[in-house]
């Protein structure tokens, strides 16, 4: 028996795991989240840029940081085989291209604040999906916490209105942010949280440059002003480099049910952002949601496994 075991609990899964490890996935998560919810801030300033011209420069600036990350590190390029492949190809076309383009689309036909609802239901989508794809039971605890979290997150997002088109874009835009993280979840064991990251959003790449082309034409792509290169920097190397490593650094660590609790932090940051830049002042329903989501994560991240009897002989 490690020393790791001896002094961890079992979770769900059968698997031991450290404080420490689920203190890093819980730091990791939660920044991962909380930055993602900070792209609200910058994002009026790419209002007059091409959309997927401006998504497609994003991923391949980030995915040149991450690419750069590997060399510093010295981690070599591994050979992906066909499953692989298809994985981080589903990966990019789903996660990270297909949810741009629901996620704009819905936004026409439905309220923002529609969209934000039901995508911060991801909590309870993975808090079901993740165990069942480990072919286990849901834990009953984790899926009250993750309506908590998913409660706290719509309230404090609003709830507003849409047509029924604008509603099923945004199931679509909930369904591949899930993707997001199933689909990682076998990659990452061998690949690990960088490369994960890299090859994913290269992937994305060429997807939204054609999608820009068919949509835009020649004006797909253009010079960026300075607030609008700012604009896209801060998307590149903020909430696509770190924030995509971020968050595979911390799914094998917590798991998809545990890590999904960290979706509530997508309003916090868009909140704390507002009032940093000084654009949006909280509601107290902004505050109570925000209280809520921290209830449920206390309550979905108490360890729950059996304590492992320490050997003596460690």
């Amino acid at each position: 028996m490690t020393m790791e075991e001896a002094t961890g609990v079992v979770d769900g899964r059968g698997l031991s795991w450290s404080s420490r490890d689920r203190a890093r996935g819980a730091v990791a998560a939660a920044s991962a989240m909380f930055l993602v919810g900070t792209l609200t801030a910058v994002s009026p300033a790419l209002h007059r840029y091409p959309v997927y011209g401006g998504q497609a420069l994003r991923y391949a600036a980030g995915g040149l940081v991450l690419l750069l990350v590997m060399r510093a590190r010295g981690m070599p390029h591994l050979r992906l085989d066909r499953r692989e492949l298809a994985l981080v190809a589903l990966l990019a076309v789903t996660g990270l291209g297909a949810f741009n383009v629901f996620i704009l689309e819905a936004t026409r036909y439905a309220d923002p604040a529609t969209v934000g609802t039901i995508v911060a239901t991801v909590p309870i989508v993975l808090a079901v999906a993740g165990p069942l794809m480990e072919r286990r039971r849901p834990t009953p605890a984790i899926v009250v916490a993750a309506l908590v979290v998913a409660g706290g997150a719509a309230l404090a997002t609003g709830l507003g209105g849409g047509t029924p088109l604008g509603l099923l874009l945004a199931l679509g835009a909930l369904a591949c942010e899930v993707a997001f993280s199933l689909l990682a979840v076998p990659l990452l064991p061998r690949l690990g949280a960088v490369r994960v990251s890299a090859y994913a959003t290269l992937a994305a790449v060429p997807l939204l440059a054609v999608t820009g082309l068919a949509a835009d034409g020649r004006d797909a792509l253009r010079v960026p002003t300075l607030p609008e290169a700012a604009a896209l920097a801060y998307l590149a190397v903020v909430v696509t480099a770190v924030a995509f490593f971020c968050w595979y650094d911390a799914l094998p660590r917590l798991g998809t049910e545990r890590a999904g609790l960290f979706s509530g932090f997508l309003p916090i940051g868009a909140i704390v952002c507002g009032l940093v830049l000084g654009t949006g002042h909280p509601a107290p329903a902004d505050l109570l949601g925000a209280a809520l989501v921290i209830a449920g994560l206390l309550l979905g991240l108490r360890p729950r496994g059996r304590p492992v009897p320490r050997d003596p002989a460690v």
